[in-house]
């Protein structure tokens, strides 16, 4: 790659002018500190009358000596400067990123105290006052105290700043804290005590003016970011402690003060204490996730659901506090071993779990020291008072036995025995092998016997059969006898209930003719009664309607008669009777008298028919009205 001159000269001269203008200012004693720079001063000489040598053991002048100088320049302009007196070094500001902490470790300052292994701090603005540092008594060596993320003015040729990173606790973990100053640990402690107010302990200098112990402590640091002083604190990340539904924990503490027994006096098998003490807590932890420091406390899980224990070759349950137990090898009373397969369903209550731990220590102590050899040793005791073939056959009466026995052992232990099982019961495979034989043979007798009992049935059946067969006859004759007897019995039946049948119909015939006689009676009567009503009803209107007309006829004759006299009314009468009734007047012979008199002859023949006849029809209106009278 070539570079033109023009290129180079472009460059060249900047610099050279900078270069001049500085070596310029440096005679004028002239200084410029950038922005993001510091000046770091040293002295080379000092002038007639100051102070000249530092103190024995110092780097850092404080007073104007000669030698690195404790205030650095801060960006702007300086004079006075001169070159040939000072030396001026650009130091560039220190930058703490972001997720990161600055470790302060001071060249010069006091001694550290004895014993103590980091420099507790001293108020000096982070570090970028090195004169307050210095005279404030500032010490030597590690700081307690860290600078966080940002940019700062610190003079190198005190401080060296190392950057290191945050610290971080997971989700679900926990941050068990070990220092590496402080007190010592006080006797009979394993961890220091606790103390308040140093921020998770952030604040070093807190926890130390309070008295802290160094190593490990029994306060703890949850899931999160800490400004944590890896020289004053180390840091181990553990699991919390979960404790799984149906269980609870059993909190055995190895600090504290000692505390008093709450136990009471029936139970003298281990101290029971309040919570916060040294020892086995009576409080114990629920279902859940607890930030436990491991290092200074335990955690013992008791199951408080109903708990199966299996005596029985490879078979265990999930909590495998049985896996090392096996199938129990017991010996009859007439010396065969066999074997028994054993489950025991226990149940320790939650407010009994402290007392279990503080007797055992733990669930696998409580099975070996007690469920093992207490069942183990029933069963085979109980063996030696019987052969196997009683013990097989009384299994559910030992099974019953076993388990009040072992839950009144057990209840002395603070459990519950639940249940006891017995399970597979092998017998020595020789006995096993006599007493098939043997029950084959009982079996073969008894097929024999039946087989006997088989025959003697089948003969007793021919006999019956053969019997049954001659039988056959006399009972079809029996049988017809008792069928004829039955159909005369059913002839007589029929007859009685056919005479029964018209009895009843006769009756009922009877019945219904005097039932309808009595009917129509009744209806002839209504009606007669209701006619005889018509009649007299129309009779006495008639006779009524009769006698009013009559003395109507009266009324009028008598007017006539008055009006027309009396003979020419009757001729009148005379006359309109014989043209209503048409009665001859002129006989069919005409006899006539003399001559003298020629009406004589016809008057009398007329006056004899007209009365005649007048006659007839007051003698039939006379019959008309009496009829009437009479109806």
């Amino acid at each position: 790659m070539e570079i033109s001159i023009t290129t180079v000269i472009s460059i060249a001269i900047p610099l050279l002018c900078l270069v001049f203008y500085k070596f310029i200012f440096r005679l004028l004693g002239i200084i410029i500190i950038p922005e993001d720079k510091i000046g770091l001063v040293t002295k080379k000489f000092v002038l007639f009358g100051e102070k000249k040598s530092l103190p024995e053991g110092r780097i850092i002048a404080t007073e104007g000596e000669a030698g690195y100088q404790a205030k650095p320049l801060a960006p702007g302009i300086y004079f006075w400067y001169w070159i040939w007196q000072y030396d001026i070094t650009l130091q560039p500001l220190t930058i703490i990123p972001t997720g990161k902490i600055g470790l302060i470790l001071a060249k010069d300052g006091k001694e550290l105290e004895t014993g103590s292994i980091l420099a507790r701090k001293i108020e000096c603005d982070g570090f970028q006052d090195t004169e307050s540092f210095l005279k404030n008594g500032g010490r030597k060596g590690r700081q307690t105290a860290v600078i966080t993320a940002g940019s700062y003015r610190i003079n190198t040729f005190l401080f060296e700043v190392v950057i290191t990173d945050i610290t971080e606790i997971h989700e679900n973990m926990v941050g068990i804290i070990t220092t590496m100053d402080g007190a010592s640990i006080e006797a009979g402690q394993i961890a220091g005590k606790s103390i308040d107010g140093h921020n998770n302990f952030q604040d070093a200098d807190t926890f130390l003016n309070k008295g802290g112990n160094r190593g490990l402590q029994q306060q703890v640091i949850l899931a999160g970011s800490y400004n944590l002083n890896p020289w004053f604190v180390k840091v181990e990340e553990i699991h919390m402690t979960e404790i799984p539904i149906g269980n609870v924990g059993v909190v055995i503490s190895y600090v504290g003060e000692e505390g008093v027994d709450i136990s009471g006096s029936e139970f003298k098998h281990g101290n029971i204490v309040s919570k916060g003490y040294k020892g086995v807590w009576a409080e114990a932890f629920g279902p859940g996730k607890y930030p436990v420091n491991t290092y200074v406390q335990k955690i013992e899980v008791v199951p408080t659901t109903n708990l199966v224990l299996n005596w029985a070759s490879a078979r265990s349950e999930s909590h495998q506090l049985d896996k090392n137990l096996s199938t129990i090898t017991v010996r009859s009373k007439d010396g065969f071993p066999f074997n028994l397969d054993v489950s025991q369903i226990i149940h320790i209550p939650n407010y009994e779990a402290p007392k279990v731990i503080a007797r055992f220590g733990n669930m696998n102590n409580l099975v070996s020291q007690v469920l093992e050899p207490t069942i183990g040793n029933y069963f085979r005791n109980s063996a030696q008072d019987s052969d196997v073939i009683s013990f097989l056959g009384s299994r559910k009466e030992r099974q019953e036995t076993a388990r009040r026995y072992i839950g009144e052992v057990l209840s002395q232990y603070n459990v519950n025995a639940v249940d006891t099982l017995i399970g597979d019961i092998v017998p020595p495979e020789s006995l096993m092998k006599t007493l098939t034989d043997r029950k084959l043979a009982e079996e073969q007798k008894v097929t024999y016997e039946t087989q006997k009992m088989a025959q003697e049935t089948r003969q007793a059946l021919e006999k019956e059969t053969a019997i049954a067969d001659i039988q056959k006859d006399i009972v079809k004759a029996d049988q017809g006898v008792v069928i004829a007897e039955r159909v005369a019995d059913a002839s007589v039946k029929k007859a009685q209930g056919e005479a029964q049948s018209l009895k009843l119909q006769a009756g009922a015939e009877a019945e219904r003719v005097r039932v309808q006689a009595s009917a129509e009676s009744e209806r002839i009567k209504l009606i007669a009664n209701a006619e005889a009503e018509k009649i007299s009803k129309t009779g006495t209107a008639e006779a009524e309607k009769i006698l009013a007309i009559g003395k109507a006829d009266a009324e009028a004759y008598k007017l006539a008669v008055s009006a027309m006299g009396e003979g020419n009314f009757t001729q009148l009468k005379i006359t309109e009777s014989i043209g209503k009734e048409k009665i001859k007047v002129m006989p069919d012979i005409l006899i006539t008298g003399g001559s003298n008199d020629q009406n004589g002859a016809l008057s009398g023949l007329l006056g004899l028919r007209l009365m005649e006849e007048v006659g007839k029809k007051v003698e039939k209106n006379s019959v008309g009205v009496q009829t009437d009278k009479k109806e």
